[in-house]
């Protein structure tokens, strides 16, 4: 199933659920960025944004959730893009000193990389998002007024964008998980990012991310676990997903062009977090599964409860899922 005579996959960990590997910022790219060495990769945004920083690289695909999903279960394709035309979203909730930060920051990655930054609108109302960690220990949340995101949005897209990064006001979240910066337990927003770009990717059928801003953007000296580190040492997180969405590829419903389903060789997953429709889909269309034990999560979703008599392949890390597919 090769696509252009190289291995393509999928390496995946879901977001807001505690994955002790890339449930942090960024800490999963290290070990995405081997496997892109060696084929072509879908990765979700969760994988490789690292605030100030980014894991992607020129083999990988950044591909929403929603839009990952669809992609599994044979809706759209994935054609591959250069950089993308961005668009970018702004609560209008925003503090206009917060607002300047992240311009300055638009501007300094468009300048240093060369992103194309087509425009960026403020929405006409305030968003209204809400999140919380909850009994279960996953990322949950609430977004008030969807629709003046979608409707800014709108906009940038009439106006020639062909991705979209959004940026909406959060509360501050060290009360609802102070053991975060210790490497310790959920990322309070990741689920309620994830219901942003989710409706956005499913509306409009473009590359898009979400990163947060917060009203205290001053930089805390304080030592932090090296899997928060990246949000630890920057004012705003929006230079990962401006970089990741420069090249993401272009969504279509043709399923004539681009990358499709069948392409596909293999799914990378966290050892326990097996109930998606990536691995649903993955395992009905014979993709190889691995589920690495190594990385897990708050969920309890293995092999042995959900998919007792599948072909996942249990292994103990991610070097032994790399050696079993381009080693052995």
């Amino acid at each position: 199933m090769t696509y252009n005579n190289e291995l393509f996959g999928a390496f995946i960990v879901p977001t807001g659920i505690g994955a002790s590997i890339g449930g942090y910022a960024g800490d999963a790219s290290a070990y995405a960025r081997k496997f892109a060495q060696k084929s072509r990769l879908i990765v979700n945004p969760n994988v490789v944004n690292a605030g100030g920083f980014s894991g992607i690289t020129n083999k990988m695909l950044y591909v929403e959730g929603f839009s990952i999903d669809s992609f599994f279960k044979g809706e759209i394709n994935l054609i591959p893009a250069c950089n993308n035309k961005i668009g970018i979203v702004y609560d209008c909730a925003i503090p206009n000193d917060v607002l300047n930060v992240h311009i300055n920051t638009q501007n300094a990655v468009k300048t240093v990389y060369g992103v194309d930054l087509n425009d960026f609108e403020e929405t006409e109302e305030a968003v209204g998002v809400e999140f919380y960690v909850n009994n279960e220990g996953i990322s949950v949340g609430n977004v008030k007024n969807i629709s003046t995101v979608e409707n800014a949005c709108e906009k940038l897209i009439n106006n020639g964008c062909d991705a979209i990064a959004i940026v909406c006001l959060f509360e501050e979240p060290e009360s609802d998980n102070e053991n975060y910066s210790k490497g310790i337990g959920v990322d309070p927003v990741g689920g309620v990012e994830a219901i942003i770009s989710h409706a956005i990717s499913k509306k409009f059928k473009v590359p898009c991310a979400h990163s947060p801003a917060f009203i205290d953007y001053q930089i805390k000296p304080e030592l932090v676990n090296s899997k928060a580190a990246a949000e630890y040492i920057t004012p705003t997180f929006l230079p990962c997903i401006l970089l990741g969405l420069s090249n993401a590829p272009q969504i279509t419903t043709n399923l004539t062009q681009g990358i499709n389903i069948k392409d596909l060789d293999y799914l990378i997953m966290p050892y326990n977090s097996l109930g998606s429709t990536p691995v649903f889909e993955a395992l009905s269309k014979g993709i190889k599964v691995f589920a690495i034990k190594e990385n897990k999560t708050e969920l309890d979703v293995t092999k042995e409860k959900l998919f007792p008599n599948s072909d996942i392949i249990e292994v103990e890390t991610y070097d032994q899922a790399y050696e079993q597919l381009f080693v052995s």
